[in-house]
């Protein structure tokens, strides 16, 4: 379910995305990001990848990843940049029928 919610993409990405995805939502920072074709399938390339390891799972992990990222390169943007998930996000965001021949944990050879 996609959502426009400025509030909460300020919250949890310190007003620096333009969309986050909380299990199961989408939340846009603008109603004018809905049409973003890449920007949604970016996010709900987010949404199979926390079903697959489990929600709280993929939170942790995504959290684990981005302070690991963060002390080796000590820049915030160069870290979310190469978590794994975002690697595989950012890199399939543009492939149409991605999700439907996606296959399972695709983002561990982004590790």
């Amino acid at each position: 379910m996609v959502i426009v919610s400025k509030f909460w993409t300020n919250l949890f990405s310190f007003g620096r995305a333009n969309a986050i995805t909380i299990y199961p939502f989408i939340f846009l920072k603008s109603t004018s990001f809905k049409c973003n074709e890449n920007l949604i399938r970016h996010e709900r390339i987010h949404l199979r990848q926390a079903l697959e390891l489990g929600i709280l799972f993929f939170y942790v992990w995504y959290l684990i990843e981005f302070v690991f990222r963060f002390i080796q390169l000590k820049d915030f943007d160069r870290a979310y940049r190469r978590i794994s998930f975002e690697r595989e996000a950012y890199d399939k965001e543009g492939v149409p029928d991605y999700l439907d021949r996606r296959r399972l944990w695709s983002f561990w050879r982004y590790l």
